[in-house]
């Protein structure tokens, strides 16, 4: 921790906060949600004592980057925005790009409307974009949440959902890391009955801490989240829909920058978002794979529950370029 820098600019229009360590060529590492920076802290140093200037920031909406409260901000173009404004801050040309769930589709979209600035990828458990091409991912799960609870539909109407999670930030990350982690089969939640509340849906959990997750990295987590409130994180379901119109234009294209994959028997997404064989799909999405690992008895929080393995890989992966 005490070589970690955090810095605070205005960036593509809104105040982006990142955290820093070490000198080299840069490496930008790209959370999801319910995630902040401190998602990565374990491959910070790993990377940063292999040479690598690791650029780790808080995305749009979530910890300390500011989220504006209409949906439509959160489309392909202004996530974009936000990866080639923080490098254009910086100074930098490129940088490899390492991301899970919305911050590596964010890293796709940057690899087709700007291949010039991905020198690489590191994706964690989702190889490709999660949806359908032949259905808006919100309408689906419409459809779906008229069988049982998802969570997808739940966070759709701007309001409910916002005002729930609001008021119990601890309650809800506790509950939804866990949920999501391999020591939890997180589709188990979708048993739920229609119209339930998330944080009812959610499983209750051993105490803290757990093998892979402290109690300080979850007050730390609450109070981002107590601080910024979740609409911005709930923003990117919202936009969805938008985000999968706009990604017609090139969906069907293979990305052509060397592209890594690290995923984990026990996610979630693989096992329900990405078709029957996502590794076998893979050579058809990307043109330039060079390496692809899977990691036992891990969850969708692989870097958190198999942080060393995670942190080692990457570092060889990065090594190899």
């Amino acid at each position: 921790m005490a070589d970690w820098t955090h810095h605070h600019a205005r960036v593509n229009g809104i105040a982006m906060h990142w955290v820093e360590q070490g000198e080299g060529p840069a490496i930008v590492l790209c959370h999801g949600f319910p995630h902040i920076w401190l998602s990565w802290r374990h491959q910070i140093p790993v990377l940063a004592a292999a040479g690598w200037r690791v650029i780790v920031p808080d995305m749009r909406g979530m910890g300390q980057t500011e989220g504006p409260a209409d949906h439509s901000h959160y489309d392909v173009h202004a996530i974009v925005g936000d990866l080639t404004g923080l490098l254009d801050h910086l100074g930098l040309e490129e940088a490899v790009f390492a991301g899970l769930d919305f911050g590596v589709f964010a890293i796709y979209d940057l690899a087709y409307l700007h291949p010039q600035r991905v020198r690489a990828i590191i994706a964690l458990e989702n190889p490709a974009y999660p949806d359908s091409p032949d259905k808006a991912p919100l309408v689906e799960a419409a459809e779906w949440a008229q069988e049982h609870f998802v969570h997808i539909d739940y966070f759709r109407p701007v309001g409910p959902a916002d005002a729930a999670l609001n008021a119990a930030p601890r309650e809800f990350l506790r509950k939804v890391l866990y949920a999501l982690s391999g020591d939890f089969h997180y589709l188990d939640v979708w048993k739920n009955p229609p119209g339930m509340a998330y944080i009812d849906a959610l499983p209750e959990t051993p105490p803290l801490p757990w093998p892979w997750f402290s109690e300080w990295e979850l007050e730390w987590y609450t109070a981002d989240y107590a601080r910024s409130g979740f609409t911005g994180g709930l923003n990117w379901y919202r936009a969805m829909d938008l985000r999968w119109s706009q990604r017609a234009a090139w969906r069907h294209r293979p990305i052509d920058r060397p592209f890594f994959f690290i995923g984990s028997e026990n996610d979630v997404d693989l096992e329900a978002w990405h078709g029957d064989d996502p590794l076998g799909a893979i050579p058809r999405q990307y043109s330039d794979v060079r390496r692809i690992e899977m990691l036992p008895k891990a969850g969708h929080l692989i870097q958190l529950e198999r942080a060393d393995e995670v942190s080692r890989l990457m570092r060889e992966f990065v090594e190899s370029l």
